[in-house]
């Protein structure tokens, strides 16, 4: 699925070379995520400047209805829910998390939703501040080995992380700069762009952030840069294959250009843990390329060897179907690409 700020694309192969591209679904709409729920049905979150944000829900990807209630917040609050960042399930429950930034959660595939308020009212929140994308809470990770176990990525927050199934949240950003920083709050003002988790080690965690890429290994209380390798620090998207544990991260020049350096568009891999990157660029755009690669829009597949995906704000698409050793572009231009998921089926 691809999601873009004129509506949604199903993007298919049999081999991971051949592709069929077909749409738009939700024709002038923002698609900002999506997610294939564990019954089988797609659910896909839309945004109008006008309308607002909506969720749907298709059992075929072909016919969608609208879900009759969506998270929201309270009427006549100082808060707006503007548009929906991302979509998860874990465990039989949806997670959504939204624009302004707050975490919502439904237990009954999608008809009732209510906000987690330990985060959504959280003691820091009067000191939050937007980045340039807004107040949005964008990445959730969880421990598949403890159920009263995640994470949270705000931007330009941080991460927090609870340990008691919601009830409570911490702040988690010991090590990485703050880009706003708070009088009063100092665990908080760190702008994350984006989050992967080791599948196999819930505790190990990478994050790509404003000031840096980092990782942590004790489930983020403590947070180290590793850059060796990396032509800039400065992106959105990071992912990780499940079989081969290979990162895969794109680095732009810069906040204040936030395009490819020197107009080369590449993909940076990490075979050891962050240890080391190596641009993994064979096949992209080498010249002439300034198109940004945003934080929900590159995904892996989980097969073996692992597929790798994303989508640019130029509407350009970009596959690998060897974990990076080579890439096939796409013949389509779509519109700027918001949000790309992938599935087996």
């Amino acid at each position: 699925m691809v999601g873009t700020g004129k509506g949604g694309f199903w993007v298919d192969s049999d081999d991971r070379r051949a592709w069929t591209v077909s749409g738009p679904f939700f024709k002038g709409w923002k698609v900002t995520a999506g997610v294939r729920l564990a019954d089988g049905r797609y659910m896909a979150a839309v945004a109008s400047d006008i309308y607002g944000p909506a969720l749907h829900v298709s059992e075929d990807g072909k016919n969608w209805g609208q879900l009759p209630t969506g998270p929201a917040y309270r009427d006549g609050g100082d808060r707006r829910l503007r548009e929906i960042w991302t979509l998860r399930e874990d465990r039989g429950v949806i997670y959504a998390g939204v624009q302004d930034a707050g975490l919502f959660t439904s237990s009954d595939g999608g008809e009732s939703w209510r906000g987690v308020s330990a985060l959504n009212d959280h003691a820091t929140r009067p000191a939050w501040m937007p980045g340039a994308g807004g107040l949005c809470c964008h990445a959730l990770l969880f421990d598949d080995t403890n159920p009263d176990r995640m994470w949270c990525g705000i931007s330009a927050v941080g991460v927090f992380r609870t340990d008691d199934g919601g009830a409570t949240w911490v702040p988690k950003n010991a090590g990485v700069p703050a880009a706003l920083e708070d009088e009063h709050h100092k665990g908080i003002g760190t702008c994350v762009h984006g989050l992967a988790q080791d599948p196999d080690d819930p505790d190990r965690i990478f994050r790509q952030d404003h000031l840096g890429m980092f990782r942590s290994g004790d489930g983020a209380e403590n947070w180290e840069r590793n850059e060796d390798g990396l032509e800039a620090a400065f992106g959105f998207p990071i992912v990780i294959d499940r079989a081969s544990r290979y990162l895969f991260a794109v680095p732009l020049e810069a906040d204040q250009y936030r395009v490819p350096v020197g107009g080369a568009l590449q993909v940076y891999r990490s075979t050891d843990a962050g240890d080391s990157w190596r641009s993994a660029s064979e096949g992209l755009p080498a010249v002439d390329s300034w198109g940004t690669v945003l934080r929900g829009a590159m995904a892996v597949d989980n097969l073996d060897p692992g597929g790798v995906y994303f989508g640019t704000t130029s509407g350009t698409l970009h596959a690998s179907a060897d974990l990076g050793a080579s890439w096939t572009n796409l013949p389509v231009i779509l519109p700027r690409v918001l949000h790309v998921s992938a599935w087996v089926d």
